[in-house]
């Protein structure tokens, strides 16, 4: 069943059997895909249920399920029916991990738990992604990214100071409980060397999410205060924020006093330099409107693209904010091989760069019959 294909890929020989959904299994098993892991998709009787998440659609295939699911090869499975029960362990003899994001208890139910399959095949890397864990106060509840991201504080802090609580305008949980997932089975498989014994990797969405709330947690341990929500400013950081120029918004990201010195400069403003407002970070924050306002006085005449390379060659940390077109079609994008493209396939590239072992694109998202 298993079809390896000759790669040279860092995972090349590995092989993961993935019976996830949605966004975060998937994301995860992509990841590992590229870098040349046998990814062996297993679906249920009704598919992924991303397979409808459209439009848009290729070839009735929603592009949303073929954005997460390359160099996986597809298989239908009942795990509700015996036949498929035994079919999975048949997998899983020559399995090195099990990918999975049932509900908890699901599998135990079926027989195919971590403790029960462990029985059978000590060396397996058991890894489940789930809402909020076993256990504890909630867990088996179901979890969803949207849902983790306003219950774990990060829609509190994202948004206009005087806006509502606003979710992250991409799915940032969950693709990060696939970073982490991904990176839990890179671990336990590395630990195996020495032991010889896979384990079980428990990642839930709730955990992932609380993970991102840096710097605003350490904040709070720090002086006990409730951050807020406030914009495009950083908390810590002055100025870190967006500026309005006659092409449109341009992003500072001025980390210390020497950038701030050469914005002044590249802008014509050296007289600045000296001015007790904003001679150190402390004084720029507790100065932050005055010198915002500052700041749109002596950008709106330039152009956000032209201003941001200069400062940028200069040191300083900018960049023009782009629309999702724009930055696909940048060159850079482009230079850095950020674009797969095969035939009518076009995906976002692994960012995991390898010198000897790239990654590679060897199969397109598997099609589904039912």
């Amino acid at each position: 069943m298993w079809q390896t294909s000759s790669n040279s890929g860092a995972l090349a020989g590995c092989r993961i059997v993935d019976l996830s959904r949605v966004l975060g299994g998937p994301f995860c098993t992509q990841i590992l895909g590229d870098h040349g892991a046998d990814v062996l998709k297993l679906e249920p009787p009704a598919g992924d249920e991303t397979r409808h998440w459209g439009p848009p659609f290729e070839d009735g295939l929603a592009s949303y399920f073929i954005g997460v699911n390359r160099n996986k090869t597809g298989l239908t499975i009942d795990l509700a029916q015996t036949a498929g029960q035994e079919f999975l362990r048949t997998l899983l003899a020559d399995a090195d991990v099990l990918i999975e994001n049932f509900k908890p208890g699901t599998l135990e139910k079926w027989g195919l738990g971590y403790d029960t399959l462990k029985q059978s095949f000590p060396k397996l890397v058991h890894c489940r992604i789930s809402g909020f864990g076993a256990d504890g106060p909630l867990g088996g509840m179901p979890g969803y990214d949207a849902c983790a991201q306003a219950m774990c504080g990060l829609m509190s802090v994202n948004g206009e100071a005087d806006g509502e609580a606003t979710r992250v305008g991409l799915p940032v949980v969950d693709m990060v409980t696939g970073l982490n997932a991904a990176l839990a089975i890179l671990l336990a498989m590395q630990e195996r060397t020495r032991s010889g014994l896979g384990q079980f990797l428990d990642i839930t969405l709730f955990d992932c999410a609380i993970s991102l709330l840096h710097p605003h947690a350490a904040n709070f341990f720090g002086n006990g205060k409730v951050p807020g929500r406030s914009g495009n400013a950083h908390p810590n950081i002055s100025p870190y924020e967006t500026v309005e120029t006659k092409s449109g918004p341009l992003f500072l990201a001025v980390g210390n006093d020497r950038q701030f010195q050469t914005l002044l400069k590249v802008l014509g403003h050296e007289s600045l330099i000296g001015d007790t407002r904003f001679a150190t970070n402390q004084d720029r924050l507790k100065n932050r409107p005055a010198l915002h306002q500052l700041l749109v006085e002596m950008l709106k005449d330039h152009d956000a693209a032209n201003i941001a390379e200069t400062l940028l060659k200069s040191g300083v940390p900018a960049a023009p904010v782009l629309n999702v077109q724009q930055i696909l079609e940048h060159p850079h994008t482009r230079h850095r091989n950020m674009v797969l493209e095969k035939g009518r396939y076009r995906g976002l590239a692994s960012p995991i760069k390898l010198s000897r072992t790239p990654s590679t694109l060897r199969k397109l998202p598997p099609g589904f019959k039912e």
